[in-house]
């Protein structure tokens, strides 16, 4: 039986992986800003689920909430950092408030909760990070900037922090999905007030994402269930198939690039 703390579990993905992991037998603390958004896996799970609400912008909040989760449960074995949005539109139209916010929540958010797990499991002398990054913390795409500045960003942090805990046996797992039917995209997501000249790019982006019929979020569910009890876990896992031409794509255009360049490169030797 393992111990979760996970963010972002009133939908999406965070609930789907809560509620597989309560089905086998896992203890949960499950956080969200809302406490309603739980009731269904409270109703459905008893004590087994510790419902907590979280702001994870707040970083008192954030340490305040692993406390409590890991005196409840008598410790954490994985904490999942999935709580985050999409912030849709150019980097142009983005304001600083939006800018903000995706940062405080999509990275912020997860240093915060990362920080305040970390003593916790250099005392256990072990214990597993999953941090819900995406195909967008790899390769960028249009109308996402700041989201996948966040993301970027949230890749590096975790590469390092990887370098940083694996000889104090924690495990960090930078988890990447591809489109899923979450409500990512949905009620959730922001948008920029659009500039009329972006139009034509925004058009072109609407029509790709379009043709691309996201799969249904159940089918993650085990494929974390078995991450979370491999003996040695990856540092990147994608979720699905879909991520790897985008990224396989975007390396050999990134390796071509350099070495095409190299020979001015080498001029500042």
């Amino acid at each position: 039986m393992k111990t979760w703390f996970i963010t972002g579990a009133s939908r999406g993905f965070g609930q789907l992986w809560a509620a597989a992991a309560l089905a086998r037998g896992d203890r949960v603390a499950a956080t969200a800003r809302h406490l309603d958004a739980l009731r269904p896996l409270a109703g459905a799970h008893g004590d087994r689920l510790l419902p907590l609400e979280l702001d994870v912008t707040d970083r008192a909040a954030a340490f305040a909430a692993v406390a409590r989760a890991a005196d409840t449960l008598g410790g954490l074995d994985v904490v999942v950092n999935n709580a985050g949005y999409g912030l849709f539109g150019m980097l142009e139209e983005t304001t600083e408030e939006q800018a903000r916010a995706q940062i405080d929540t999509n990275l912020l958010g997860a240093l915060w909760v990362t920080q305040a797990a970390l003593p916790l499991m250099r005392t256990q002398r072990g214990g597993h990070l999953l941090q819900v990054s995406s195909i967008g913390g790899l390769v960028a795409f249009p109308t996402l900037s700041l989201y996948n500045a966040s993301k970027w960003a949230l890749e590096g942090m975790s590469e390092a922090l990887a370098q940083e805990v694996g000889p104090l046996g924690i495990r960090v797992t930078i988890v990447e999905p591809g489109p899923y039917g979450t409500d990512w995209s949905g009620s959730s997501a922001v948008h920029t007030d659009p500039i009329a000249a972006y139009e034509p790019i925004r058009e072109a982006r609407r029509s790709g994402a379009g043709a691309r019929a996201p799969r249904d979020p159940a089918v993650t569910a085990p494929v974390i269930l078995d991450l979370v009890d491999a003996d040695d876990p990856p540092l990147r896992l994608f979720l699905g198939e879909y991520p790897y031409p985008i990224a396989e794509k975007a390396y050999r255009e990134r390796l071509a690039t350099w070495e095409a360049w190299r020979h001015l490169a080498a001029r500042a030797a």
